[in-house]
């Protein structure tokens, strides 16, 4: 930074400068926790001498309070990548069954939406499209957050839901899927070029919740980038020009989260590991009947309160993915 040529790329010194704050705010954080033990340390030192209640039930909560902290500072380690900072963008996408994976795709909206409410998060509809009769056919989503994509990032893959179908007029137990996909959004510290002739616009009258203008005018664009067959959808702008940079956006995502990807498997094809492909597989089972319980497949964290985890608790599971992760 003492370089008088630092400055000079604006650019370039925005990301040292971001990089820099990161650090320290890390180091930071492990000064406060080993200050936090320290000060633990001393207190059962005194408590071993002589015997206090108060200070004991004190104690616990100042333990427990550090263990919290500890967890936050161990998650915000393990988000070491450039894009685990980024915001995310959340696809979701039932899979065969027509209304009961509809509906199984509008409750896990909900979860995500009451997850990211518990963080502090915003969450932007890009895209939504009614089912037929109840649920959602497909919906976009943009998560903005401090880690928002790292901390999503393990939540993509197909999720299992067994119920009692409430559209099953004989009460019998129905098996759902529907997919996650979870991008980190696209921000211009990245340089993606794209042709003009490489993508292809079709615009649309929006549908679903979105305000007044929507299903006023045919603001809603739809946009194919050719080379890789990525599609998109967006109408939450309230312009064809809002929602044709938008979209855009949202395709550039797509191909950063693509390269993401290749890289990871170089990485992992270097390391010898077997992985599978993670779209295909499933991650995570939500058993309603003949018994409640929530387990992810991948780390065999298991979860008996459902209504918890549908209402957005699901932080033992990212948290226990991301810990899986460290070699």
């Amino acid at each position: 930074m003492d370089d008088p040529n630092f400055w000079g790329d604006k650019k370039e010194s925005s990301k040292v400068i971001g990089e820099l704050n990161g650090l320290r705010n890390t180091l930071e954080s492990l000064q406060s926790l080993k200050t936090q033990f320290i000060g633990l340390d001393s207190t059962v030192d005194l408590l071993k001498e002589s015997y206090d209640q108060e200070m004991k039930d004190m104690v616990e909560m100042e333990y427990l309070e550090a263990l919290e902290a500890f967890e936050q500072f161990e998650v915000k380690v393990l988000l070491s990548h450039d894009y685990d900072q980024h915001n995310a963008i959340v696809e979701l996408h039932p899979g065969a069954g027509g209304t009961e994976s509809q509906d199984w795709a509008s409750m896990l909206y909900r979860l995500y939406t009451r997850w990211a409410e518990r963080k502090g998060f915003k969450v932007t509809v890009l895209h939504y499209l009614d089912g037929e009769e109840a649920g959602i056919k497909s919906v976009s989503f943009k998560v903005e957050g401090p880690m928002a994509f790292g901390l999503l990032k393990s939540e993509k893959g197909v999720h299992r839901l067994v119920r009692i179908s409430p559209f099953d007029s004989g009460g019998r137990r129905h098996t759902s899927f529907a997919s996650v996909d979870v991008m980190p959004e696209f921000d211009n510290s990245i340089e993606i070029n794209i042709a003009p002739n490489d993508i292809e616009v079709e615009t649309m009258r929006a549908s679903g919740a979105g305000g007044q203008h929507i299903n006023k005018t045919d603001s809603a664009v739809r946009m194919t980038h050719k080379p890789s067959g990525v599609v998109v959808t967006c109408q939450s702008g309230r312009s064809q020009l809002q929602n044709r940079e938008e979209a855009l956006n949202m395709i550039k995502s797509k191909l950063y989260q693509l390269e993401i990807e290749k890289q990871e498997a170089k990485l992992a094809d270097i390391k010898g590991e077997q992985r599978s492909i993670e779209w295909g597989s499933q991650i995570r089972s939500y058993v309603f009947a003949p018994y409640t319980l929530v387990k992810d497949v991948r780390t065999g964290v298991e979860e008996g309160n459902v209504a918890k985890v549908m209402d957005g608790d699901i932080d033992q599971f990212i948290y226990a993915v991301l810990k899986s992760n460290v070699k």
